[in-house]
Order: C-alpha cells, then structure tokens, then sequence
C-alpha cells in the first residue's frame, strides 16, 4: 500500500437515515443482493430528481440506449453537478461500504431513464462482464426518483453472485458481422492493449464492442422464470437496492406507468476489486485512470488520485 492510499481520508457526509444491521449484512451476503427500506432522506432524493433530470437535459457522447424509449447515460456524474455532490456527500457511499464492512471508492455511475407510459424491459445481465474491474468487494447501489412496483422493479437471481462464472454481455456486434475488425479486436487484446479507449468519452454506444464468444452464454431465464429463485421488491424514493457486481440481474417491463421511473446506479469497489483487462469490455474505464495505464493485478485503491477512498468503516 503506498504512501498517499495510507493517507487518503474520505470527504465529510451526511449519514444515512438509520444503519444497515447485521440481519440485512447476512442477507447480502447470502443473497447478493437487498433492499434497505428508509435510508435516504427527502433532501437526497429531491437532488437525485433534479441531478437525474438535468443529465436527461444535458445528453453527451456517453448518452445511448440499446431500445428506445429507454436512455442510459454512463457516468452522469461526471457533467450533472447535483449527482456530483449526491455521490460526494450523501450517505450512499457509506450505505454500500456497511452492507460489506470495507472501506469504498467510488467506480463509476449510470443513469437509466424510462419515460412515463409503457416500461421497457431490461435484458438479464451481470454487470462485471462490461468492466475492465475484477473482486468479490464490488457493490451497485441502485436508487430511484420515482415509485416503482414490483412489475417494474430491479429482479436478481438470489445467490448468482457466489456461481462464479462470468457470462457474456448481451449487447455488442456479432464478430461474424466483421471478422476483419473482430479479428484486430482480438490481436489487440493479446498485444495488451485495452479495448475501449478515452475516446469513448466523447462518444460512445453500447455496440462500439464485439461479443466475446469465449464466454458462456446467459441463463434463459425468462423462458424459465420458475426454474430460478428470482427476487424483487416493490421500491420507494428513499429506498435503496444494493446488489453483489457478480449477480445476474435485469428490471421488469411491460408495465404501463403515469410516471417515469428514472434511476441511478453508482459502483462501489473495496479493497480486493483490481484492474483486470477483459476481451468483453464495452464500457470505457473512468476517464482519469487512462493516465496511469493500469495493469491487471492492480488493486484500483492503488491509484488514489482517481479512486479516493469515500467511506471507511473507521
């Protein structure tokens, strides 16, 4: 551990509305994933509203969608200053890092905004596969502006997080499409080099990447919803889902609402999340650490510029 991570102290915040308590920490642990009723206070969700709402407004090249009418912004924090301040000084870091007991820095964010009328479904997923990111000490915390029932909620596969298996994203080109391009692709990751570079700031979508067929496909769990132990809740502005990195999940739709249901999802890494280089990278690594070229093995905590510890147990 250098010098200047010994050193880092996490920035002052305000505290969630109660604790995380040991019964909820098992839970997560077992399942990979709860929702913390209460958590957030009204002034937390009025500036997620206004933070969410003004990225909506302010679309740049990290704003795609893979079907309309659902866009998701990557990083939204990064140009709505009400995010900005609800990632640096709301309890949500120290939600995260409780559920876990370990010290987090702060990933990455994503915005997923469904406008009112009928919800668009989210495909099933598992989110470490589109990150150049690896650990057991990785935790996504989802909050909402709006009610959301359960037809319209975040789902998981309890305990998928422990399968130890990472599938394949389903979003990406198919190499066959351009097995030229698929081909250089590969060379490049064999020479080293990470796939998605800072370029993809500025402009970016979900099929910038090739599928990576070296990885298993994803369960069909909507053609066999009853062969899985599916979880989901019925959420309210306040409330917050936390769910395990490794857990295959997605969001329900179908559900016609008068309302939209926009959402925020921050990711919280503690001490054992490294870099890691993935052939089935499509989300572009924080734009900060391409400066200090990580390699795998890495522990991101070892780059304290870009990932500053923002809540400590201690």
């Amino acid at each position: 551990m250098n010098e200047s991570h010994k050193t880092a102290r996490p920035k002052t915040k305000a505290r969630p509305s109660r604790q995380v308590t040991p019964d909820e920490i098992s839970a997560f642990s077992r399942d990979g994933a709860i929702l913390l009723k209460n958590m957030l206070s009204q002034e937390w969700v009025e500036l997620l509203t206004q933070g969410l709402e003004f990225a909506h407004n302010h679309p740049d090249g990290m704003s795609a969608g893979v079907s309309a009418p659902l866009r998701i912004d990557q990083f939204p924090a990064s140009h709505s200053p009400q995010l900005k301040r609800l990632m640096d000084e709301s309890p949500i870091a120290e939600i995260a890092g409780s559920i876990m007991n370990t010290p987090v820095c702060f990933y990455m964010d994503q915005m997923f905004y469904k406008p009112a009328g009928k919800i668009a479904a989210s495909a099933w997923h598992q989110d470490t596969c589109y990150y150049n990111v690896d650990g057991q000490q990785l935790v996504r915390a989802w909050v909402c502006a709006d009610p959301v029932p359960r037809a319209a909620s975040l789902e998981m596969l309890r305990g998928s997080h422990r399968w130890n298996v990472t599938y394949r994203p389903p979003v990406g080109m198919d190499p066959k499409s351009d097995p030229e391009a698929a081909k250089k692709l590969d060379q490049d990751f064999a020479a080293g080099k990470v796939l998605i570079g800072r370029e993809a700031h500025s402009q970016w979508t979900y099929f910038d990447s090739f599928l990576d067929p070296s990885l298993p496909e994803l369960p069909a769990v909507e053609s066999s919803r009853s062969s899985f132990d599916i979880m989901g809740w019925d959420y309210e502005p306040g409330d917050v889902i936390l769910f395990h990195g490794n857990i295959v999940h997605s969001a329900k739709g179908g559900l016609t609402l008068p309302h939209p249901r926009r959402s925020h999802a921050s990711l919280w890494a503690g001490p054992d999340v490294h870099y890691l280089r993935r052939r089935s990278q499509s989300i572009p690594d924080p734009l900060a650490l391409y400066d200090y070229q990580p390699q795998d093995g890495q522990a991101l905590m070892a780059f304290p510029e870009v990932f500053p510890i923002a809540w400590s147990p201690s």
